[in-house]
């Protein structure tokens, strides 16, 4: 059994606690929001007063936060300074490669062990334990969190040393925006050209245009039953974490002088899609942008 301190019970957080509680692990819980706070303590996670108190006596603490901003602030003001010299701090918000690797660099100079793991696989996974955690990290810590991510993940990849488990989320995360946009264009164009919703899904799910975002998170309603698209674009995963992901991305396309045109066309249509309705509906629903 582990001690583990875990921050962030949001619609992410929570299910991973509970899978990791299911497992035997001792969790205790932090977060700012009222709602999950009730919800952790219905889950049966005891939560503290507050993110000190939570990682005190932890072995391993788990961050799930908004932004990169409330990472670094939380480590500095109050988590590293708390925990007991040689903690394991897994970092698994969606946050900047550079804002990874500066929470890497103030763990171990206060004197702890960090990897950064952000996940894919959205509620879902989080909830039936399937998510797919990317891994920065020296070899040593990456098999301490091993055991771990296996219970709240299916597909654990070590990508390589501090950030770069970031850098293979916001890459993923960019191939998946532009795909999305690339499968609502295509069924936009086919129904101005006559074509069925069904016709055109039987046969691009078995050709060369074949992806993920067609197959499982289909945009338009019936060939894909368990698709958003049926539940008038509930999230999911919902279009301003998608615009925030891509805002990210675009960070990183500059900084590295990366002639990255598609990134770039989906982050412009991402940010319009997330500054009206899209912000709270599932990001395939971006078909609708589309259509105008």
């Amino acid at each position: 059994m582990t001690r583990v301190a875990f921050l962030g019970l949001g619609h992410m957080g929570l299910p991973m606690a509970k899978n990791l509680v299911a497992a035997g692990h001792e969790v205790h819980g932090f977060d700012l929001m009222p709602a999950a706070i009730e919800a952790a303590g219905a889950a049966g996670i005891p939560v503290a007063a507050s993110g000190a108190e939570a990682v005190a006596d932890a072995e391993v603490v788990v961050t799930m936060f908004p932004a990169g901003k409330h990472v670094i602030e939380a480590y500095r003001t109050e988590l590293l300074a708390a925990a007991r010299p040689g903690t394991l701090f897994i970092e698994s918000s969606t946050i900047a490669v550079d804002e990874a690797r500066a929470a890497h660099a103030l763990a171990l100079a206060a004197g702890h062990r960090h990897i950064d793991a952000p996940v894919s696989g959205g509620v879902v996974g989080a909830e039936a334990g399937t998510l797919a955690f990317m891994v920065g990290g020296s070899d040593d810590d990456f098999a301490a969190a091993l055991p771990l991510l296996e219970i709240m993940g299916k597909r654990i990849v070590h990508c390589g040393g501090p950030g770069l488990g970031q850098a293979a989320k916001v890459c993923n995360n960019m191939v998946l925006a532009v795909s999305q946009i690339a499968v609502a264009e295509a069924f936009v164009l086919g129904e101005r050209l006559g074509l069925e919703h069904q016709a055109l899904f039987d046969v691009v799910s078995q050709a060369s245009g074949q992806c993920w975002a067609l197959t499982t998170n289909c945009p338009v309603p019936g060939p894909v039953p368990t698709s958003p698209a049926n539940r008038d674009y509930q999230p999911g995963f919902a279009g301003a974490l998608m615009a925030k992901d891509l805002g990210l991305a675009l960070q990183a396309i500059e900084q590295t002088s990366t002639d990255a045109r598609m990134g770039r066309m989906a982050q412009e249509l991402y940010a319009a899609y997330a500054a009206g309705d899209g912000a709270a509906r599932d990001f395939s629903g971006i078909i609708t942008e589309i259509r105008g």
